[in-house]
């Protein structure tokens, strides 16, 4: 997928790339016709599961409680309760066993991918094609693509993401270092921040997936956009030198003392509190930081905060960069006719251009739906969306393809690196034993 092909850039606004021929959307006009309930006095009831639990995320929160709130008035009857959980939690244990066990909340927090095709093949998902054309609303996004299975749409994308290098203007300037374009730009670039006892890169290694984001586009850069995809159809291996080159350059930075000090002692949030501190050049993250980032009760870096794509390794995967949609809102198929009247009164809550619009200019995150209106955006965020759109293309994170079973032991084996447990070679030979085995278990089963 071509984003750029996606996201046009006109002019030398980078964020005009939202723009869109789509006509106005009127969604949340106070003249829309509300719904009527299942039955005259009957009580609604549904859950949400959502994901935005943490201090950060406090604003993103008020906007989905300000949707219940005018969900509830348009359906009489209706109460909702919202349920939540942190979004790893969510993920891999509480939503996997309540999709298990067959008793999901109505509306929850949904991973694109391999996620979404394994609760569409257990017959949990509620099929979402013929609500979108009713309300609209299929040709109001930007891409269904990790939520389709079989042509059908299983979920809907809450916003976009991009993950790439933020760095403090300030302290590059101070040394003289211009953003780093290639590798060996930014080993000099990691060496001199070093010897000034600045540390290079914010790193909090105690939740394992968060060293995988920059590993994920490192072998990119050095293996090629489609090596996941390799990985699993066989075609390609992690033991491959183009594969393992990667993580031997990672491996590099590690050794090299480049990273934060103590991090497999620190959870996520440490990262973001290392860079927003100003005591840290590098940050690799993904879009969603920029919350935080741009708070100034949080942050003493909101004014001298930058984002690039990563630097050129060399590889086929040079210019391409970590982004899509792959986070959405799902719905359990077994809802009653009334919490299907309520579902499609949410959706209509939810996905509309005022919410969007507000996500993108409040929260600094790329939206879903095509916006006509991209005003008073932040320049970070301007310029992380003229990243986003002046890249070759795009692809997917790992583990929304990858089998669990791979993806654990990555992000174990990722732990023992950083810690000097293990080597590059020893590693990808380990995980490239348990992809043979994840390969020919789906092999059976299907």
């Amino acid at each position: 997928m071509k984003i750029r092909t996606l996201f046009p850039v006109t002019g030398v606004v980078a964020v005009s790339f939202i723009l869109s021929a789509c006509s106005s959307l009127n969604l949340n006009s106070p003249n829309s016709e509300a719904p009527s309930p299942g039955a005259k006095g009957e009580q609604i009831l549904l859950t949400i599961r959502h994901t935005q639990v943490k201090d950060t995320q406090k604003k993103r929160l008020a906007m989905l409680q300000e949707v219940v709130k005018s969900t509830e008035a348009k359906v009489p009857g209706l109460s909702i309760t919202l349920d939540g959980v942190e979004d790893k939690v969510n993920r891999f244990e509480k939503l996997r066993a309540e999709m298990a066990a067959g008793n999901p909340p109505e509306i929850f927090d949904l991973f694109g991918g391999t996620d979404t095709k394994d609760y569409v093949k257990a017959n949990r998902l509620l099929d979402l094609t013929p609500i979108l054309s009713e309300l609209g609303l299929t040709d109001k996004f930007y891409s269904f693509e990790e939520f389709t299975v079989d042509g059908k749409i299983y979920g809907i994308p809450m916003a976009g993401y991009v993950e790439g290098l933020y760095y403090n203007k300030k302290i590059l300037s101070e040394y003289q270092i211009k953003p780093p374009q290639t590798w060996n730009e930014l080993l000099d670039a990691a060496a001199k921040l070093k010897a000034q006892k600045i540390t290079p890169f914010a790193l909090a290694a105690k939740d394992s997936w968060v060293i995988n984001m920059m590993c994920n586009t490192m072998w990119v850069r050095t293996a090629g956009r489609d090596s996941v995809e390799g990985f699993l159809d066989g075609s390609k291996h992690w033991t491959d030198p183009d594969v393992v080159d990667a993580f031997q350059k990672y491996d590099l930075l590690v050794k090299n003392g480049y990273f934060q000090e103590g991090s497999l002692a620190l959870s996520y949030a440490e990262q973001q509190n290392k860079f927003s501190s100003g005591e840290a050049a590098f940050m690799f993250d993904g879009s969603w930081a920029n919350t935080p980032l741009l708070d100034p009760e949080k942050s003493a870096i909101v004014k001298d905060v930058g984002f690039m794509s990563f630097p050129d390794m060399g590889g086929p995967g040079d210019g391409f960069i970590n982004g899509g949609w792959s986070n959405a809102y799902g719905f359990s198929k077994k809802v009653t006719p009334a919490q299907l009247v309520a579902i499609k009164e949410f959706i209509r809550q939810m996905y509309n251009e005022p919410m969007q619009k507000r996500q993108l200019v409040e929260e600094g995150m790329p939206p879903a739906m095509k916006l006509q209106d991209t005003s008073n955006v932040n320049p970070l965020i301007m310029q992380i969306m003229d990243v986003f759109a002046t890249s070759k293309g795009a692809f997917p994170a790992f583990d929304s393809r990858i089998q669990t079973k791979v993806r654990e032991k990555l992000e174990r084996g990722m732990q023992e690196l950083v810690g000097g447990r293990t080597d590059p070679v020893t590693l990808m030979t380990d995980i490239q034993k348990q992809q043979d085995a994840s390969n020919k278990e789906e092999t059976h089963t299907n």
